[in-house]
């Protein structure tokens, strides 16, 4: 994973049925076929970190992140943050968030995705914790910090928000508040395929983009006539 694409075929065994759940869950952000977030969640349970005290966990990560505000890390960093020693998982999963490979990561993209694999159903309220992370002092968060969050919030490299956003953003402000979001989302429940992968489709390949709006293909069959599950590249970066 950190040195480049898995390969097609990834054997059963590679996930488990809390993968499946995160892959098939009915959140308003259906995670794209192409996600590394279950990638990011084998990391997490590699690392010890347990499915029963998770949310424990990301109370834990998010307060500490808050008041890291947005300072950059590096792998010791990270380690003391997460109060695990470096070990080829913590490297492995510090790798999926170091977007330029210049040994810095952003924490607040490590809590965004854990919150996920913490509650794959309950996407507004990643997106809720999400903006706390990345607000200003008047509670409110750009284009640009709306395009992190999402593409976290995802696993993808890259997404086109300025259609959601001018959406949300009314006013145009050129800047949005969580309650503006949640009104909007609460007015359009889907608003993930009418705002996020309808733009994706305008894409010149338009073939490989229309996974986006279905569930993760990883674990549509899990049946033992089906020993390996053909998966999509999964992407090296969260960004």
């Amino acid at each position: 994973m950190v040195n480049g694409h898995r390969a097609l075929g990834v054997p059963v065994t590679d996930y488990t049925f809390e993968d499946c759940q995160l892959a098939l869950a009915e959140g308003q952000l259906r995670l794209p076929s192409d996600t590394c977030l279950l990638e990011f969640a084998k990391l997490v349970r590699s690392l010890g970190l347990k499915p029963e005290t998770l949310e424990d966990d990301l109370d834990k990560y998010a307060a500490s992140a808050m008041k890291m505000k947005k300072e950059k890390v590096d792998l010791k960093e990270f380690s003391a943050y997460l109060e695990f020693p470096v070990s080829h998982t913590l490297e492995s999963m510090f790798a999926l968030f170091d977007e330029n490979e210049d040994g810095i990561i952003d924490i607040r993209e490590f809590v965004i995705a854990l919150s996920v694999v913490c509650k794959p159903s309950k996407t507004l309220e990643t997106i809720q914790l999400a903006f706390q992370l990345y607000q200003s002092e008047n509670g409110t968060i750009t284009e640009e910090d709306l395009a992190h969050i999402l593409k976290t919030a995802m696993g993808v490299s890259q997404i086109d928000v300025t259609h959601l956003f001018r959406a949300v953003d009314e006013e145009e402000e050129g800047e949005i508040t969580y309650d503006d979001f949640y009104r909007f989302a609460e007015l359009h429940p889907y608003f993930a395929e009418d705002y996020l992968y309808a733009d994706q489709m305008g894409d010149e390949n338009g073939l490989e983009t229309s996974s986006l709006s279905a569930p993760n293909g990883i674990c549509t069959d899990f049946s033992p006539e089906n020993p390996e599950v053909k998966n999509k590249h999964l992407q090296k970066k969260l960004n």
